[in-house]
């Protein structure tokens, strides 16, 4: 078990669920919801379309979980109540979309640094592996409801 949570580690937990209320952000984390690749070259489309919107957004969020991990992995933030279901959720989907694609997307984009933060987060935590791939799963059936959805 994690030390205790401290009253600078939930000032600092709000602030950062402040700033995904940010409008811009919010747009960009609305944008992920939808974002279904089903390839490596999905996710290079989006990322190499430099000043597109979507590309913004795909950059926006990212970083934005890649930053909030980061103070997490250098102790600046308490690991448990980060990982709340309630806050770090949403992180898990976005990585969960694409960490099928990461190694085929590192070597294509040269860039091993990719998701590398939320990436060790998640592998370094309890439970961590397992909930991204329940996270993973809730996520395909979800997709195949809403498909079926919309076929009907």
């Amino acid at each position: 078990m994690a030390d205790k949570a401290t009253i600078t580690d939930a000032d600092l937990i709000l602030k950062l669920y402040d700033l995904r209320r940010e409008a811009e952000l919010r747009k960009a984390r609305n944008w992920w919801l939808g974002f279904w690749p089903e390839s490596t070259d999905d996710i290079l489309k989006v990322a190499t379309a430099l000043g597109t919107q979507e590309n913004a957004w795909m950059r926006q969020a990212g970083g934005y979980w890649e930053l909030a991990s980061s103070l997490v992995l250098h102790g600046t933030l308490n690991r448990d109540l980060f990982l709340e279901p309630s806050f770090s959720g949403e992180m898990f989907v976005l990585f969960g979309k694409i960490e099928p694609f990461l190694k085929e997307l590192r070597e294509k984009t040269k860039n091993p640094a990719i998701f590398t933060n939320v990436e060790k987060l998640i592998n370094t935590s309890a439970g961590g592996p397992e909930r991204l791939k329940q996270t993973q799963e809730r996520m395909a059936a979800l997709r195949k409801m809403a498909q079926a959805n919309k076929a009907a």
